[in-house]
């Protein structure tokens, strides 16, 4: 099973959209937590250092290497060629860090940071912004390749592309040799989607993947009153895999019979108060190494 390396990201440690969670956490106790609970990378946080040397000689003291980082679109908002500028910035400070992924969410319109219920307000993209987003990705995707690097497309709650129908509507007009998707089983599961109906209809184009599990008690609390993306966050509605309700055997299964190749990485943002970082780590880890022999 060498083809799958198995990441942890850094946003169980601390939280880059609620700074107060993990606030006092320290860069390296989060890189030092992680090498000691199994995992072979990491994503990328805001705590981490900005030249890829020292980040770099951080990670390979604890034989860590970054995989992905998060990238914010904004190609129904703004000008694609201000777009392409941060894009080109985010991708060549990967390149450097070694990652050949880059995993990207448009944030027009976006609500995952906002007051308002997530279920119930989230965008939805007009025709013209449809056609943006996926030129621009078509776009982005190739400025990808000229580093060698691929280009995924992170679906997300209170974004535009949320839902199934969504995420087939952008990869049937995108073109597969500049864009893949980021297949996270979370956001799947609390959009209310088949989250394997999805994997199996498009595991060709999947390049890089999320490990999310959820507890159905709290999404359902965040349904009845109308929480916020953030509100659900802090009450606990995603953890990892193997603690929630979501069964991930038969998605380690379909990802492993379709020779699927590249980083499986547990990213389950929770309160490090309440969940703490290193012990879940452990737990997910123990969880994949016995339900998936990885």
């Amino acid at each position: 099973m060498s083809d799958i390396k198995l990441a942890i990201a850094p946003i169980g440690w601390t939280n880059d959209d609620l700074p107060e969670l993990g606030g006092e956490i320290p860069f390296e106790q989060c890189v030092s937590e992680m090498a000691l609970a199994g995992f072979a990378g990491s994503e990328v946080g805001n705590k981490y250092p900005k030249d890829p040397a020292v980040l770099n000689k951080a990670l390979k003291l604890r034989g860590l290497t970054i995989c992905n980082a998060w990238f914010s679109a904004f190609l129904t908002t703004r000008p694609y060629e201000e777009v392409e500028a941060a894009f080109i910035k985010r991708r060549d400070f990967l390149y450097e860090t070694g990652a050949r992924v880059i995993g990207a969410a448009e944030q027009g319109h976006s609500i995952q940071g906002l007051d308002c219920p997530v279920l119930e307000a989230k965008p939805v993209f007009s025709g013209e912004e449809w056609k943006r987003l996926c030129e621009g990705l078509n776009k982005l995707g190739k400025k990808a390749a000229e580093k060698g690097m691929k280009l995924t497309y992170h679906h997300h709650m209170g974004t535009g592309v949320q839902t199934a129908a969504e995420i087939d509507r952008l990869m049937e007009n995108t073109d597969p040799a500049l864009l893949g998707l980021l297949y996270d089983t979370g956001h799947l599961v609390f959009s209310g989607e088949d989250h394997l109906a999805a994997l199996n209809k498009w595991i060709g184009r999947i390049g890089h993947v999320h490990l999310k599990d959820m507890r159905a008690p709290i999404r359902e609390k965040a349904k009845n009153e109308k929480w916020s993306f953030l509100q659900a966050v802090k009450a606990g509605v995603f953890t990892v895999p193997g603690d929630g309700n979501v069964d991930f055997v038969p998605v380690f299964d379909a990802l492993k019979k379709s020779g699927y190749k590249g980083w499986w990485v547990v990213e389950a943002e929770q309160d490090p108060a309440r969940a703490n970082p290193l012990e879940y780590a452990v737990k997910a880890r123990a969880y994949i190494r016995d339900k998936a022999g990885i």
